[in-house]
């Protein structure tokens, strides 16, 4: 049957510029990934609530703003009315109070900071908007970048050196990030490129249930909501329990 038109992302609100301004900072997945960096800090020796904060206001500010800006900017997925050239004020701004934490964190806390810095200002552009060829904007990058780095950030940070607890919350925020994204970009495919859908399930009891938009999207929807408020309740939980 025919698709009917469906929300670019399942927490997309209505029209107007206040609600396309959430839907463009994607609060489920920002506070997702912001997470990562949590969970990182909470693994290290010692957690610096100071070092915490300022850490997740430069991932706020990047990954939820700055990138999800230049993602809007690229191809437009959430078809929101912002110009092109708001996105990039947006985004350039973000980006510059990001990388002005970093520095400071370079001056206060460690100058072994500096790859970190430059590692999330260069990948930040060349994925989202696809630079050299989009050769850094694949399922693995997207672990890598938002998965594993905030993850190791989050604990050299706090713990000012790479060690086993760090890489392992790093690896298993990869692999989350990985199982988040096998479920988004289906979602993604059905929600903003699906033209119609057509199709029965068949039971055992011989009888049929027919295949829509919204029974395809619903099992994905709803366990991408689940996680994104899993992985934010567990992070809180262990920085509560460190500080």
């Amino acid at each position: 049957m025919r698709a009917t038109p469906e929300r670019p992302a399942f927490y997309a609100l209505g029209r107007g510029r206040p609600g396309e301004l959430l839907t463009l900072l994607h609060p489920p997945y920002t506070a997702w990934h912001l997470s990562y960096f949590a969970l990182g800090a909470a693994v290290a020796p010692h957690l610096y609530a100071d070092r915490l904060w300022w850490g997740l206001a430069a991932f706020a500010l990047a990954v939820g703003v700055a990138a999800h800006a230049l993602d809007e900017l690229h191809d437009r997925p959430l078809r929101t009315s912002f110009s092109d050239r708001a996105l990039l004020a947006l985004a350039t701004v973000s980006l510059l109070g990001a990388l002005a934490i970093g520095v400071g964190g370079i001056v206060t806390v460690s100058l072994w900071l500096v790859p970190f810095v430059l590692a999330g200002a260069l990948f930040l552009p060349a994925y989202n908007l696809e630079l050299i060829g989009g050769r850094v904007h694949g399922d693995l990058w997207f672990a890598l970048g938002w998965g594993a780095f905030p993850a190791l950030t989050g604990y050299f940070v706090n713990a000012e050196k790479i060690a086993l607890p760090g890489l392992l919350i790093a690896c298993g925020c990869l692999a989350m990030s990985v199982a988040q994204r096998r479920l988004s970009a289906p979602a993604r495919e059905l929600r903003r490129r699906t033209r119609s859908v057509s199709g029965v399930r068949e039971l055992p009891d011989g009888s049929a249930e027919p295949l829509t938009l919204a029974t395809m999207l619903g099992p994905l929807d709803g366990a991408l909501a689940a996680l994104s408020l899993a992985m934010v309740v567990t992070a809180c939980a262990l920085v509560a329990a460190r500080l």
